[in-house]
């Protein structure tokens, strides 16, 4: 017994849910991965103090969105533009539901790092706006701004999902 059974334990029993949301902050498998681990990594270091402060996988999210907030904020000056990407249009057909997906994931990646963050939390992971902010350590006010830029946003990059964007979203196009 090492002293981390406890945070084995932890991890073991919600390996899932927090790589999938890992995954939708970075848009890829080995990435998610990187990004868990990293934020995994942080809160082992502290995981005495975070079981006595009470709701630990919140803290474990928490370290999670702004491990990937950061990532995203050093990796941007490595990143050269590129030419913009051609709008491609899908015909419809049996696939309808996977193209969905993958236009979704892609006008997501293009999103600023704040703004995917916070369209995770508050549709993904369906937290309030208060709770979204508290997690990222911001304003309701900066939310709720980052909410309207980033669905604005995806209508643009990608119009056929209009309607998806809308539903539950209370925001009309």
């Amino acid at each position: 017994m090492d002293g981390y059974d406890d945070f084995r334990e932890f991890v073991r029993a919600r390996l899932d849910r927090l790589s999938r949301a890992a995954y939708l902050l970075s848009g890829g498998h080995a990435e998610a991965e990187d990004l868990l681990q990293t934020a995994l990594i942080k809160v082992a270091r502290r995981w005495d103090r975070v079981v006595a402060a009470g709701d630990p996988e919140a803290y474990v999210r928490k370290v999670l969105y702004h491990e990937h907030v950061g990532m995203w904020r050093r990796r941007r000056w490595l990143e050269q533009p590129v030419a913009d990407v051609p709008d491609s249009r899908p015909t419809p057909d049996t696939t309808d539901v996977t193209v969905r997906r993958i236009v979704l994931r892609q006008a997501l990646s293009r999103l600023t790092g704040r703004q995917r963050a916070v369209i995770l939390l508050r549709y993904f992971e369906d937290l309030s706006e208060v709770d979204t902010a508290r997690m990222l350590g911001c304003s309701v006010g900066t939310v709720k701004s980052q909410t309207s830029h980033a669905l604005k946003r995806l209508r643009r990059l990608a119009p056929e999902l209009t309607d998806l964007l809308t539903e539950g979203t209370g925001v009309e196009p």
